[in-house]
């Protein structure tokens, strides 16, 4: 059965991000540290960076998608090139609407300004029966898990700090989690849990 999962790397204090993003950092100063697992291509890592890109579509919040705030200037194209590495439909949580964002490989950044529960719907029906990831940021990830709508987290913990930034469980109460496995490599600790569903908790 198709479920909706998110990987997530973050540090050893829980953000995501650190302080100060901007368009030449956006992941905050020291962020991008959090990430050298995945940019260093270790063999070891492999399985986990490939579930990263293994879903049927893709949700992430406006804030990841790209710097632009309000309405969008129609100039911005992502972080990625013109070949992200989704290859799948992106739903783009926004306050704004906007056309479809058709990019190489099969990417489709479709910008929903209905909530968590309206994006979660689209990218089901376009997953055609396969795993929905919601990509980040913090802030999002947050909202689907306060609403009870995330089966399944893969932290990625990098032993790092960070001090300040955006912080993953902010403002998220009465979740429960139950572990699945967790192994470490030299740069990171891969922990996965089951979200138990809110009526179960």
């Amino acid at each position: 059965m198709a479920r909706v999962t998110c990987d997530v790397t973050i540090s050893l204090d829980g953000f995501v991000a650190g302080p100060e993003q901007s368009l030449e950092q956006p992941l905050g100063r020291g962020g991008e540290q959090l990430h050298r697992w995945q940019f260093e291509a270790r063999e070891e890592d492999a399985a986990e960076r490939a579930g990263i890109l293994d879903a049927g579509a893709y949700i992430m919040g406006r804030n990841m998608f790209g710097p632009e705030r309000g309405a969008p200037s129609g100039s911005w194209r992502g972080w990625w090139g013109e070949d992200p590495p989704y290859h799948a439909p992106v739903f783009v949580l926004t306050h704004y609407a906007s056309e479809p964002l058709v990019m190489e490989g099969g990417t489709v950044f479709r910008f929903v300004t209905g909530g968590v529960h309206r994006s979660l719907q689209l990218a089901r029906e376009a997953a055609g029966g396969r795993n929905v990831a919601i990509a980040g940021g913090a802030s999002t990830i947050n909202q689907f898990l306060e609403a009870g709508l995330l089966d399944e987290l893969r932290l990625h913990i990098s032993p790092k700090l960070l001090g300040s930034g955006e912080r993953l469980f902010e403002g998220v109460s009465g979740r429960e989690f139950i572990p699945r496995s967790s192994r470490s490599t030299g740069l990171v600790t891969h922990v996965i849990y089951e979200v138990v569903p809110p009526e179960k908790a």
